[in-house]
């Protein structure tokens, strides 16, 4: 969907770079070596005596679920392919090996257990949060190709003014606002290339430029947390908590913003002024330049009122009736039948993050459908581990992992093993607030995790500006994502406590 955004330039070298780095001959070896360590441990996972796992009734079914996990876990940590790829790869295997249309002779035998329905592993790429996610990147979309991001830059920029630091909070705002409804990759290619012309108009000797290079990967890491559609951990996230089969929450899109967007509005000014402060302007005004033009016409309109109506219904949802993931079907509807979107247009649809989460899903699917879970939660005692101890170490993990792998997949990996240590848990977790505090806990460490370049494409984006060094990313990558996590899981709790979800 990036070739519709302005800055596409630096979406597309971003990509040339992984690309030439992934398939250099060294990291070739490299790889080839990691996918040697993920066959071996999935081999001996998949073939070894069911009693080295210390479950009581555990099927064969449910033990190639566990050696198709940790298959996962590895490809996805070591970043053997890509994170989508490995997607795919494991419902493949579940169908292949786990399901009632696997292959016969490896689907027969003793001990076999409940085979997973092929039906349901497939349907995971269908499954309600996928339209949530596409219902997002065709808003995305339209609002490119319209120009209305343009314009909404431009005007939502003006009443910032002239002063340096007041345009450093305008950009750090709008970029957090554009990042709760488009791609957090998208809104960083797009606002950095709305900064090319003011980097021209700043000395090289002053610290500005690094100040507003570094403001559009932070506020737009931060200002996904906003929306359940904002970055995927918060979609994962939704999906387990409103899961009917398992929590069954019930939470809205409009009850997510309603406390979500107050900390993404705390966080965003917060590192408003740690940036300000660490990388002072020697320049006090800067004029701002913004191009791109709104185009005219019907279509542009289309895309204003479906926008507003999607947003209000959105907001809404527990008024209307109408959940989330229905009401993300109304612009795809309405723009490709008033001819806003054409069936190139869906090209531009960012398809390896629906494959990413799809497998998520699917593995989710798996430890429940399998009866893995409950087999793991008679065995493992969950409810008697403190729920505060819990609640640290998935935090801790969740954002060390998404410093170096993507926070989709680490979500992907961590979200249905806590949900059913959640559901193992019941009234304990009141302690902390409720599952939610956990769960949601998990997507505010995702968005958190931003010390290295690699850790999320914005910040790679940034850092392929040449005004940002990898020390001066790790400072205030540490400093707002502690800040994040700390203010995060203390709303979390109170949020829980008080009994707003």
């Amino acid at each position: 969907m990036f070739k519709s955004f302005h800055g596409f330039h630096l979406v597309e070298a971003y990509h040339q770079a992984h690309h030439e780095r992934k398939y250099h001959p060294h990291t070739v070896e490299k790889k080839f070596a990691k996918a040697l360590i993920v066959a071996i441990v999935t081999l001996f996972l998949w073939n070894v005596p069911s009693s080295f796992f210390g479950i009581e009734g555990l099927t064969v079914i449910q033990q190639r679920i566990i050696a198709i996990f940790a298959f996962a876990t590895l490809m996805w940590v070591m970043e053997v392919v890509s994170s989508w790829a490995t997607s795919l790869g494991i419902i493949v295997l579940m169908l292949l090996f786990t399901s009632d249309s696997g292959i016969n002779f490896m689907m027969t035998g003793d001990n076999m257990g409940e085979k997973l329905s092929y039906v349901k592993i497939m349907a995971s790429f269908a499954d309600p949060t996928i339209m949530l996610f596409i219902g997002g990147f065709v808003l995305a979309i339209a609002a490119a190709k319209t120009g209305l991001d343009a314009q909404l830059a431009r005007a939502l920029l003006k009443p910032f003014g002239t002063k340096s630091e007041n345009v450093l909070l305008g950009f750090i705002l709008i970029t957090g606002l554009f990042s709760m409804f488009v791609s957090n990759t998208a809104t960083a290619a797009m606002m950095l290339a709305f900064l090319t012309p003011v980097f021209k108009q700043l000395p090289p000797e002053g610290k500005g430029k690094i100040a507003l290079a570094l403001s559009i990967p932070v506020a737009a890491n931060l200002g996904g947390l906003g929306t359940p559609i904002g970055t995927p951990p918060n979609n994962i996230a939704l999906k387990y908590l409103n899961d009917p089969a398992g929590l069954n929450l019930g939470l809205g899109f409009g009850q997510w913003m309603v406390f979500m967007v107050p900390l993404v509005a705390v966080l965003l000014l917060i590192s408003w002024i740690l940036i300000k402060n660490i990388y002072p302007f020697t320049q006090k005004r800067i004029e701002l330049e913004i191009e791109g033009t709104m185009k005219k016409g019907k279509n542009t309109w289309i895309v204003i009122v479906t926008f507003i109506l999607t947003v209000l219904l959105w907001m809404t949802d527990k008024l209307t009736g109408i959940n989330s993931n229905t009401v993300a079907l109304i612009p795809v509807v309405v723009f490709a039948m008033t001819g806003v979107l054409t069936k190139y247009d869906l090209e531009e649809i960012n398809w390896s993050v629906l494959w990413m989460v799809a497998g998520g899903f699917a593995l989710g699917y798996g430890l429940n459908g399998s009866g893995l879970a409950e087999n793991a939660v008679k065995s493992i005692p969950f409810g008697d581990f403190s729920p505060v101890v819990i609640l640290i170490i998935s935090g801790l993990i969740c954002y060390l992992l998404s410093n170096f792998i993507s926070n989709s997949a680490t979500a992907a990996l961590l979200m249905p093993i806590l949900a059913v240590v959640c559901t193992a848990m019941g009234d304990k977790l009141g302690a902390i607030g409720g599952t939610s505090t956990v769960l949601i806990g998990v997507a505010i460490a995702a968005s958190s995790a931003m010390i290295l370049p690699v850790s999320t494409p914005p910040n790679a984006l940034a850092f392929s500006t040449n005004l940002v060094q990898q020390k001066d990313m790790v400072k205030i990558g540490i400093i707002v994502g502690v800040i994040s996590m700390i203010i995060g899981y203390t709303m979390m709790y109170f949020v829980g406590k008080f009994g707003l979800i």
